[in-house]
Order: C-alpha cells, then sequence, then structure tokens
C-alpha cells in the first residue's frame, strides 16, 4: 500500500488491521469462504486470499503485524535537541531573517544529524511532534480590532467583487455570454 504524503500507518491503524487479519485467521479456521470474510470485514477479496495463502503457509504468525515499515531518521531524543536548535531561531543558524521554513529545517537537520529527509518528510516529522504551521504564539502588538473591523467591513467586499453576475448569463462554453 502506498501513502501519498510519505506517511504510514499509526500504531493505533497498524493494530486495528492486525486485529482484522486475526479475525480473518478465526474464519479459516472456521472454513468460511473469502467472500464472505471479505463482506462481514468490509475488506477486499483479495486481501482476504493474499490473508489465506499466508496463513496456510505459516499460521496465524504470518498474519501479526510487522511493525512500521521504518523507523523515524530522528529519534524522540535528536528531536528533542532539534526543537532547542529551533528555538535559538533561523538568525542563529546563518539565515538573514526569523522565519522558519522546511527547507531551512530540512537544512538544519542536515547539518546538524547528519540526516537527509525530503521537505515533505521534514513536514510529516513536524506534524508528527504536534508542530504546526503558520500559527503564531500572540497577537502582533500593534493590532487594533478597530482597523481590522472596518478593513473587512468597508475595504474586502470591494477587492473581493461581486458573488453573482448583474446580468443572466449562459450556462454553455461555446456561447459569448458564458465568459
Amino acid at each position: 500500500m502506498r501513502y501519498a504524503q510519505g506517511g504510514g500507518l499509526t500504531d493505533e491503524r497498524r493494530a486495528f488491521r492486525e486485529k482484522l487479519r486475526m479475525q480473518a485467521a478465526e474464519r479459516f479456521r472456521q472454513g468460511d469462504e473469502n467472500t464472505v470474510i471479505a463482506r462481514d470485514l468490509r475488506v477486499s477479496v483479495r486481501s482476504v486470499q493474499r490473508w489465506r495463502k499466508a496463513w496456510s503457509q505459516d499460521g496465524s504468525r504470518a498474519l501479526a503485524s510487522k511493525g512500521p515499515a521504518s523507523l523515524p531518521l530522528l529519534s524522540d531524543e535528536l528531536f528533542a535537541v532539534l526543537e532547542r536548535e529551533l528555538a535559538k531561531g533561523p538568525v542563529a543558524h546563518g539565515w538573514p531573517d526569523q522565519t522558519w521554513t522546511l527547507s531551512r529545517i530540512k537544512t538544519l537537520i542536515g547539518r546538524r544529524f547528519h540526516k537527509s529527509y525530503t521537505v515533505q518528510g521534514v513536514a510529516v516529522l513536524l506534524k508528527r511532534h504536534g508542530w504546526t504551521c503558520q500559527v503564531p504564539a500572540r497577537r502582533a502588538i500593534e493590532r487594533d480590532e478597530n482597523l481590522v473591523a472596518g478593513w473587512v467591513k468597508e475595504t474586502w467586499p470591494q477587492v473581493e467583487g461581486p458573488w453573482r453576475r448583474s446580468t443572466p448569463g449562459s450556462s454553455s462554453r461555446t456561447k459569448p455570454d458564458s465568459r
């Protein structure tokens, strides 16, 4: 199975799938058909066929979870070190401004730990440890709520434009009215 963003199964999801396979193994012992098992467990018939083949060769232990496909490159201890480095700020690591980007964090990981991550891998790593993107810790001191409310009420509708046409149009792509 492929995971689009380089992620994988969580421990809970892996345990859930192993439980399904073990339920299927019990049904194999009872002599149930693949299609019935697939329908009852809400999985594909092909998955049940693969499980039955593995079960017939090695028994229930063949259906046990083998753990995560790969271990994370940074352990929890190393991630704690990374968090301390991130707290120092980008300027302390040679960048001209105080903005952390995924590519900068990727570079920092490479320099500090000699580990290679992709930009998407850095995003997954940070998300796994509870980090979010672009969430300020506090509001700017200079922020004036009255000015913001006035801008939203007066300026934004002019920038956004009207929602509907003032004249009826056509849904046809070939008629000029639809443009």
